[in-house]
């Protein structure tokens, strides 16, 4: 109601307006003195403001000048001023020379004469009028609200970034004053910008210059406004502001951003996945589509971390049948309820079994005949494996055996294994099992028309049983942090990013390879417990104590994504590389895992020698 209010009021005003800006554009037009004007031109003047107004309305309407939140004016609205005054002021001018042609024809009702100058003078005055009043509106709700009071307290902001995402985000915190937050200096890495302003606000220097700035103009918080920003520029911005007590929040690019006025509530902390960040993954979709879409596709494991994001990208991909395989039932309960709530449409199974029972994974396969499988269910924790050896073995090495079979046997299309980088050179019971799972799969493609294959990556940042959850809960409980060694680096992803590209793997496949994913630079752990420490809020040995527990059993230092005998070849992607395949002679190994079954049925103890005889880079580590 109140709305409909204003919009009437407002139109009202335009009428005032556009006849003020009328009489105006005579005046001038005359040099201000109305009696000048010859009696043609000032006899049928009333009629001018008649269509005037009636035409300059219907296009303000037009234009949606009427219906605009004026509070949140900005180019997008004095843009549309511009063209309703512009259209308003053409039509009237296209009335001045049809009237002339009717009256040299003596084809006309009322003859009216108009100086031709009249509406290009006018079209300058309404854009004054109609912007004028609208803007200076915002600026008096500024005022009257104390939108731009600068509090004694307020928290002093550095903006890094002086391009549209900034001058948005210094509208917004002027607009919401109970954030309590002044925006006082920009850092931009164009030379060019230095010294201008933004909304009033001056771009002072670069991001090395960012500590000098923040101890200078007693900086209290730094919002990262970069599209795009690389984690380098992030780590770079972060650490400087590290070596201060300042806070340093970022924001998402525009394009994730709903629109403007929500921009406050995007901000956020800088968190330890923006510091290992990695560049987009690019796609090529179209091929996906075609190997996924309309197909019947099974992921194992599809409760885990990797299973369960796999589960969400495929059903974006409209699979006929998303088929959810895991043997731990609260993990395939909320993946789910999950899938089902945002994708109502997909056809989905949800399936409790265990991989390790040939005879139940073969009735799920006789069944529902699967497309594409994705094998992700398996034993990953290092030490929990150096303890269980025989677990690993039966969940990583038989159970593998069982699901490849079984695709195989029941015609899947592919078989993409996921893989680890401790399958190479392996020091650990866990990797050499998963370098057995990589063997069956590569000595089974050479006997079969499913195209097989492993992708083999690193540590996913957030996963299951990985590093930071386990560093973010000992931060929860006071410390002390605990760091294997301080020279222990490891290859880390985000879990989205690993997902993509093992999906672009299998798209890719042409059956027997092993793709290694582009994991970026190895991250030092003893640096990202202390990156996280920051982040929560504390400082690294004082507030949190880091501690050197020394390296687990089965752990090295150093991990490594290719053996030595593989070779690599690059991809159409850039972050997804292909090794040679090295081919098993699969009745050879059948053999040798058949005597391996008998092992852990038997004798645990000769577990560690035997595996090591099956994959001859396996040395345990001392």
């Amino acid at each position: 109601m109140r709305r409909k209010i204003r919009s009437k009021l407002l139109v009202l005003l335009d009428i005032f307006l556009i006849n003020i800006a009328i009489l105006f554009s005579y005046l001038l037009r005359f040099d201000g003195d109305l009696n000048s004007m010859p009696p043609e031109v000032k006899k049928n003047i009333v009629y001018i403001f008649i269509a005037a107004t009636l035409i300059k309305v219907l296009s303000n309407g037009l234009f949606k000048l009427y219906s605009s939140l004026w509070r949140y004016a900005g180019i997008y609205e004095m843009l549309n001023i511009v063209k309703a005054a512009f259209i308003g002021n053409v039509i009237m001018q296209c009335l001045v020379f049809v009237e002339r042609i009717f009256v040299e024809k003596d084809i006309f009702i009322f003859k009216v004469t108009i100086p031709a100058s009249i509406f290009a003078i006018c079209f300058l005055v309404d854009i004054f009028m109609l912007g004028g009043t609208r803007f200076a509106y915002r600026v008096f709700r500024r005022i009257v609200k104390g939108e731009k009071i600068q509090l004694k307290n307020s928290k002093r902001v550095l903006i890094a970034g002086g391009g549209n995402l900034g001058a948005v985000l210094i509208r917004e915190l002027r607009r919401h004053t109970e954030l309590n937050s002044v925006p006082v200096a920009i850092i931009d890495e164009d030379p060019y910008k230095i010294g201008k302003e933004i909304n009033g606000v001056p771009i002072i220097g670069q991001n090395k210059d960012i500590l000098d700035i923040i101890i200078r103009k007693k900086i209290d918080e730094v919002i990262i406004t970069i599209p795009g920003a690389s984690n380098q520029v992030i780590n770079e911005i972060y650490n400087e502001c590290s070596k201060t007590d300042c806070k340093v929040k970022i924001l998402p690019s525009m394009a994730q951003l709903i629109d403007e006025t929500v921009m406050i509530q995007k901000i956020r902390d800088v968190n330890i996945e923006d510091l290992l960040g990695r560049e987009p993954v690019n796609l090529d979709i179209e091929t996906i589509t075609s190997y996924i879409e309309g197909q019947v596709i099974i992921v194992t494991g599809g409760g885990g971390s990797i299973g369960s994001e796999l589960c969400r990208q495929i059903a974006s991909f409209k699979p006929k049948q998303l088929i959810i395989l895991d043997n731990y039932e609260n993990n395939a309960y909320d993946i789910q309820n999950e899938l089902i709530y945002n994708h109502p449409e997909l056809n989905l199974v949800t399936i409790i079994a265990n991989i390790r029972e040939k005879h139940r994974i073969e009735s799920i396969f006789k069944k529902y005949r699967p497309n594409v499988v994705f094998h992700a269910a398996a034993h990953k924790h290092v030490p929990l494996m150096e303890a269980n050896p025989t677990e690993a073995i039966k969940n990583n090495v038989f159970g593998t055996m069982n699901v490849a079979e079984c695709a195989d046997r029941y015609g899947a299309k592919k078989f993409v294994l996921i893989s680890t980088d401790k399958a190479v050179n392996p020091t650990n019971i866990m990797g050499a099992t998963k370098r057995i799972a990589e063997m069956i799969i590569q000595a089974i493609n050479t006997q079969s028309k499913t195209e097989f294959v492993a992708v083999r990556f690193g540590n996913v940042l957030g996963s299951n049983g990985s590093v930071i959850p386990l560093f973010k809960k000992q931060i929860e409980q006071g410390g002390p942090v605990t760091v294997t060694h301080p020279e222990v680096t490891r290859f880390f992803m985000t879990i989205p990013e690993a997902v993509q590209l093992v999906i672009q793997a299998g798209a890719m496949a042409k059956g027997g390879e092993i793709f290694v994913l582009d994991m970026g630079n190895p991250v030092k752990i003893y640096d990202l417990a202390r990156n996280l420490i920051k982040l929560s809020g504390f400082e690294p040995d004082e507030d949190i104590k880091i501690e050197i527990s020394g390296l687990r059993p089965g752990e090295k230092l150093y991990e490594e994504l290719l053996m030595d005998e593989e070779g690599l070849k690059s991809t159409a992607n850039k972050k997804i590389f292909v090794a040679k395949p090295v081919f098993t002679d699969l009745v050879l190994l059948k053999r040798e895992l058949d005597r391996l079954k008998e092992i852990i049925m038997t004798d645990a103890n000769e577990v560690m020698e035997y595996v090591q005889m099956i994959v001859p880079t396996y040395k345990k580590a001392q």
